[in-house]
Order: structure tokens, then C-alpha cells, then sequence
């Protein structure tokens, strides 16, 4: 998909279909067939929350700019694999969007926390002066590691989803820091609410800033990177072009799926009952594709564990994967 806007109507798609291959399709730990299951892909894609840039919307800090266009790819990128978090934690992987129908109140709820206005709790506002804090100035490009960080900080303020967001440094998952019951050490002298409060499983949204490379993606890892599409847990993975970032959501052969960014939509505002109109939020074309050896090596993967069994399951299929 490349898209542009000329004057303010005018929209060019390039649309590919899916190549008619018997490899299978992977997206996001689910398995497709390119030959048969191609209406299945399609909704799949479609049901995937679309944050793209927007234009029109309240100045970000009250006098700041009115729209990301040229600077919030990574941002939305960013607000996308939460996105994904949020419809596995409240409607499931299997939940699938209806165009059109009266929506569910989770599937509302989850969208406004997104939509562009300083009090959402993911908003492009909220992503962008918490940013600060990480040293980048409101306007400034991020890469992976800086969105992994400051959702991490913005998902403290969501009492509603109540997820724990933790962002593995530097290629290492530390078990005891999500687990920290399995840390060695008496216990008894920590009060009866601390206790009771570790048992406590928070849905987790595992990020992991990762780099394949130094200038181009280095061949050992496309496999491993591979695997982590076919994993259920999957949030797929944040990443691009330098400078020009993508939502990776899965592959096909040696070929990237992922939702571009890169569109310049009108800010949505809902109605006074909460609704509004959604059909901007769903890429309904067949995604983009690109070649995994045109993936910048600096990326971000996602993984959500609903239960503490799933992070279980996680942490064995992880030891499975070869290492380069």
C-alpha cells in the first residue's frame, strides 16, 4: 500500500493482493492458507486496529501542532501493537470488527482511549508529552525503544485494562522481574498487601527492543523473528524503513505483512454517546508487504499473556527458538 493525499480528496492506493503461494500466512500466531482462506486473511487484517497520522486535532500541549503528519509514524505504530494488547485482553484474538453494526462497549472503550484528544490515556498527546520525559521534544521521531518506554509509563494511568507493560532491556527477559515471587529470598517480612499484591497476575504486554543488525538486518535472525509470528501471545513487532516506521503483523514466505501509518486521515470526534464513526480505525484493502531484508534492524517485539500460564508457555517456546 502507498498512499498519498493531493490537495485534501484525492487518495492513490496501490493495492496487491496476496501472492497465490502455498506457503502459509502467519499472522499475529494465527495460521492462514493464501489459496483458500483469503476472505479469512482479510478480515483478519481489517480487525486490527489502523492508527495512522491525523490532521485537525486539539494542539498537542494546548499551542503545539494540530497534526502528526511527517513525525508520529513510529507514535502510531506504537499505539497500534497496544491496540492489539488491549483487543486480546478485553475481546480475545478470535474478536473480529463488523462494519457498520452497533459495536461492543469493550471495542469502544478501547478505542477511546486512543482517539486524539489530551485526556485519552494512549492518545497521540499523551505519547508525545510523556516523550519528553525520554528527551524527545514534542515533534521529534522515535524509534522503537522510546514508544516501548513511554507506553510502559502511560499504562500505570489505565485502571480499566490494568495491564502490566514491561519493556526488556537489552535482549534479556529477566522472569524474576515480571515473576517476582520466583525471586530467591525470605519473604517473610514483607507485609500481608505486598504479598498478596505479587500473587496478583496483571495481564502482560511483553516489548522487547531488539537490534538484528548494524545497518541492514542480519540473515541470521529472520528465522527467529519468523517464529515470533507464529506465536499465539503475539503482538507482532514495531519497526520500518529509517524514519519511516511500520506494524508488523505477520509474514508470508520471506515477505513482511504490516499496516502503514503513513495516511493523513481527519481527526474523529465521538458522539455524545460514545459512538462514533470507525471505519477510519480498520485497514479494509489487502496490507502492504515488503522484503525482510528491507527491515531496518532496529525493532521493538510485543507479546501478550493474558494469564500466567500463557507467559509459562511463552518463556518454553522462546528457549525452542534457535539461537543465530
Amino acid at each position: 500500500f502507498d498512499g498519498k493525499y493531493l490537495g485534501h480528496e484525492t487518495f492513490l492506493t496501490k493495492i496487491e493482493d496476496f501472492p497465490e503461494t502455498s506457503e502459509p500466512v502467519w499472522i499475529l500466531g494465527k495460521q492462514f492458507s493464501a489459496l483458500t482462506e483469503k476472505d479469512e486473511i482479510l478480515a483478519d487484517v481489517t480487525s486490527r486496529l489502523w492508527f495512522t497520522y491525523r490532521k485537525n486535532f486539539q494542539p498537542i500541549g494546548g499551542t503545539g501542532p494540530t497534526s502528526d503528519t511527517g513525525w508520529g509514524c513510529m507514535l502510531r505504530c506504537g499505539q497500534m501493537i497496544l491496540g492489539q494488547a488491549l483487543i486480546c485482553r478485553h475481546l480475545g484474538r478470535d474478536w473480529r470488527w463488523s462494519p457498520g453494526q452497533r459495536q461492543r462497549a469493550e471495542y469502544i472503550n478501547i478505542l477511546n482511549a486512543f482517539i486524539d484528544k489530551k485526556d485519552s490515556y494512549y492518545s497521540i498527546h499523551q505519547i508525545a508529552q510523556m516523550g519528553v520525559g525520554e528527551g524527545k521534544s514534542i515533534g521529534q521521531w522515535y524509534g522503537p525503544n522510546t514508544v516501548a518506554q513511554v507506553l510502559k509509563k502511560l499504562a500505570v494511568f489505565d485502571s480499566w485494562s490494568r495491564l502490566a507493560v514491561h519493556v526488556a532491556m537489552d535482549n534479556t527477559v529477566v522472569i524474576e522481574e515480571i515473576k517476582p515471587q520466583e525471586m530467591n529470598g525470605d519473604l517473610e517480612g514483607a507485609c500481608a498487601l505486598a504479598e498478596e499484591e505479587m500473587a496478583l497476575w496483571k495481564p502482560l504486554v511483553l516489548l522487547i527492543p531488539l537490534r538484528l543488525g548494524l545497518s541492514d538486518i542480519n540473515e541470521a535472525y529472520i528465522e527467529p523473528l519468523k517464529q515470533c509470528f507464529m506465536m499465539p501471545q503475539s503482538l507482532g513487532v514495531i519497526g520500518g524503513k529509517p524514519n519511516s516506521a511500520h506494524y508488523f503483523i505477520g509474514f508470508v514466505g520471506d515477505e513482511l505483512i504490516y499496516l502503514d501509518p503513513h495516511t493523513t486521515q481527519p481527526a474523529v470526534d465521538p458522539n455524545e454517546d460514545g459512538q462514533f464513526p470507525d471505519e477510519s480505525y480498520h485497514c479494509q484493502h489487502p496490507p502492504c508487504r515488503m522484503h525482510i531484508c528491507e527491515l531496518d534492524p532496529s525493532i521493538a517485539a510485543g507479546f501478550f499473556c493474558q494469564t500466567e500460564d500463557d507467559f509459562d508457555d511463552w518463556c518454553a517456546q522462546i528457549r525452542k527458538v534457535p539461537k543465530p
